[in-house]
């Protein structure tokens, strides 16, 4: 699934090659897809003729700016969303989506002069589509994280550790599979309450944080954590060889380890 790792891979690998291109024609066939209000008259009247001048990124939301006095495009990708510049993805392999090249998937686009196209490609149509996106909703970007800001984030909550670090509007671009990952390197259970941690463990677990999102872009995706290979019954810990528990944390599936996560 797309998490921060796979939207970065998108905006530095596909994004940028759509940029300073004119756009000769917009793909809005699903109307569920674009979001708060907007319309496919609406999203191609604001890009049409112009051109994408940079591609920016908060959390799992990708910013693609638009020349003049255009709108800035926000793309969610939800859990099975691929961008496809000129016929590359950004990204070979997502979990629980399809790899397949389906037209009909193809959620939104741009095409350019050139006669190459940008398509949003969603078989579950999970993402969507945004002009002028409000940033007000997120929290700080994990990509970098701090221990003050994590902090800030965690301080007083009795939430499980693992649901206010996936809570969006706390820090922006830890999904389900990061927060797993990043909570297993660090020692610490996902079950316990946010607000228990010593400042020594909110600064390992922004230390692992850092070094778990710098990794999973690097090897190619949030799928390819030490510990994802082990989520699943019979699983065991990579660490220790204790077999690992399933758990449902705010709402998603979770596996950790009970012997060394504390």
């Amino acid at each position: 699934m797309p998490e921060l790792p796979e939207v970065e891979a998108y905006r530095r690998l596909a994004a940028s090659e759509a940029l300073e291109r004119s756009i000769v024609g917009v793909l809005a066939p699903d109307p569920w897809f674009l979001k708060r209000g907007l319309t496919p008259e609406a999203v191609t009247v604001g890009l049409l003729g112009r051109r994408l001048t940079s591609a920016t990124r908060r959390g799992k939301l990708l910013l693609l700016d638009s020349d003049g006095d255009g709108p800035v495009v926000g793309v969610r990708f939800g859990m099975s969303g691929r961008l496809v510049v000129d016929g590359r993805a950004g990204v070979d392999r997502l979990m629980y989506s399809s790899d397949r090249d389906v037209e009909a998937w193809d959620r939104f686009g741009l095409d350019f002069v050139d006669g190459g196209r940008l398509r949003v490609r969603d078989p579950r149509r999970l993402g969507g589509i945004e002009l002028g996106p409000d940033l007000r909703r997120l929290g700080p970007d994990a990509l970098g994280l701090g221990p003050a800001v994590l902090r800030d984030a965690l301080v007083g909550s009795g939430a499980p550790l693992k649901a206010r670090l996936l809570d969006q509007s706390r820090i922006a671009g830890i999904g389900n599979l990061i927060a797993d990952e990043a909570l297993w390197r660090a020692g610490l259970s996902p079950v316990r309450a946010a607000g228990s941690l010593t400042p020594a463990e909110v600064r390992r677990l922004a230390t692992h944080l850092r070094r778990t999102v710098d990794a999973l872009i690097v090897r190619g995706g949030s799928h390819t954590g030490d510990l994802a290979p082990e989520r699943r019954p019979g699983g065991v810990c990579p660490r220790d060889g204790t077999p690992v528990v399933r758990s449902t944390v705010g709402g998603r599936t979770t596996w950790w380890c009970p012997a060394h996560q504390r």
